[in-house]
C-alpha cells in the first residue's frame, strides 16, 4: 500500500509537470494561431477584428494566467472548445478515441504475442534453421518504416488480392452508429497488423537472447538434472524467468506505438485521435492540440507506472 501511494503521489506530481510542459511548449511555437484561423482571408480582416479574436481567445493575457485558467478547466474536464470541429474537444477526443484504442490496443496485443512466441521459438532452436530466419525477418521488420509496412500490405491485400477494404474505419456511407462489428474488424485488419510489425521484431529479438541465457542457466541444469525435460520445464522455468524483459520491452513500446500509429493510420486513411491531432498541425496554439497532446504523454507515463506497479518496482 505504501508503494502505491508513493507511485501515486509522483504520478500525479508528474501529470502536472506534463501538463506544464505541453501548454508552455505549444505557447512558444513560432506559428500564430489567428492566422492560421484565418488563413488566406487574413488580408480581409482589420486590425481591430483580429485584436478582439485574441481576446476572445484569451491570446492577449501573459502566460501563467492562460496556464492557469487553462489548467483549472482541465481539473473539471474541460478541455476547451475547437474551432476546427466546431465541438467540445473532450467530444473530439471521445468520438475518436474508440478507434484509435481498438486500433492501438489490437496491434499491441498481438505484436507482443506474435514477439514472444517467435523469440521463444528461436531461442528454443538457438542456430539452428527456425532461429535464422526469425532472426532475419526480425531484423528486417526493425529497419523498415511503419509507412512503408502500411502500404506494401495495402498494395498486396487490398490492391493486388482486394480481401481487405483500402480505407477508412468503416464502409463509406455508414457512420459510428451504423457499422457492423464484422465490417470494423475488416476495416482494423491492415492498420493493426502494419502497426503491430513495427514492435514485434525487436520483442522477438529481446525474448530470444533471454531465452538462450536462461537455457544456459545453472538452474536448468539442475532442473535437467531432477528429471524435468519437455514443456513442463520451458513453461515452468525457462518462460517464467524470461517472459519479464518482454513485458517490460512491450510496456515500452507503447509510446513509439502511439507515435507510428499516426504515420500509419494516415497511410491507410483510418480516421482517428491521431488523424484529428494531424489536422490541428497548423495551429498549434488551439485547445484540441493542447487536450490531444496531454492525453497521449498522460497514457505514455501511465503505462510505465502500470508496470512498475504490476512488477512491484520502484
Amino acid at each position: 500500500m505504501k508503494l502505491f501511494f508513493s507511485h501515486f503521489l509522483r504520478l500525479i506530481i508528474l501529470l502536472v509537470l506534463v501538463a506544464a510542459g505541453t501548454f508552455i511548449l505549444l505557447s512558444f511555437s513560432p506559428v500564430d494561431p489567428i492566422r492560421a484561423y484565418i488563413g488566406n482571408d487574413l488580408l480581409h480582416v482589420p486590425p481591430e477584428q483580429y485584436a478582439r479574436i485574441a481576446e476572445r481567445w484569451g491570446l492577449d493575457q501573459p502566460l501563467w494566467e492562460r496556464f492557469g485558467h487553462w489548467f483549472w478547466r482541465l481539473l473539471q474536464g474541460d478541455m476547451g472548445y475547437s474551432m476546427l470541429f466546431n465541438m467540445p474537444v473532450a467530444s473530439v477526443i471521445r468520438e475518436r478515441f474508440a478507434t484509435s484504442f481498438a486500433l492501438l490496443a489490437g496491434a499491441w496485443l498481438l505484436s507482443g504475442v506474435l514477439g514472444v512466441t517467435l523469440g521463444f521459438l528461436a531461442g528454443r532452436f538457438l542456430h539452428r534453421w527456425p532461429d535464422k530466419m526469425i532472426c532475419r525477418i526480425s531484423y528486417l521488420l526493425s529497419s523498415l518504416p511503419t509507412f512503408w509496412i502500411a502500404m506494401l500490405l495495402l498494395a498486396l491485400f487490398a490492391i493486388r488480392w482486394p480481401v481487405l477494404p483500402v480505407c477508412c474505419a468503416w464502409d463509406p456511407g455508414n457512420n459510428a452508429g451504423t457499422a457492423l462489428l464484422s465490417e470494423r474488424l475488416r476495416h482494423l485488419a491492415l492498420p493493426v497488423c502494419a502497426l503491430s510489425l513495427l514492435g514485434m521484431g525487436q520483442i522477438a529479438l529481446h525474448t530470444r537472447e533471454k531465452i538462450a541465457s536462461v537455457m544456459k542457466s545453472e538452474f536448468i541444469r539442475f532442473a535437467r538434472a531432477q528429471g524435468d525435460k519437455g514443456w513442463s520445464l520451458l513453461r515452468h522455468q525457462v518462460l517464467r524467468h524470461a517472459i519479464t524483459p518482454a513485458l517490460c520491452l512491450q510496456f515500452a513500446s507503447l509510446g513509439e506505438l502511439m507515435g507510428g500509429g499516426v504515420t500509419g493510420r494516415k497511410s491507410l486513411c483510418v480516421s482517428g485521435a491521431g488523424t484529428g491531432h494531424y489536422r490541428c498541425r497548423p495551429a498549434w496554439r488551439c485547445p484540441a492540440t493542447h487536450g490531444d497532446r496531454f492525453i497521449l504523454y498522460a497514457i505514455s507515463v501511465c503505462r510505465k507506472y502500470d508496470f512498475s506497479l504490476a512488477c512491484g518496482g520502484a
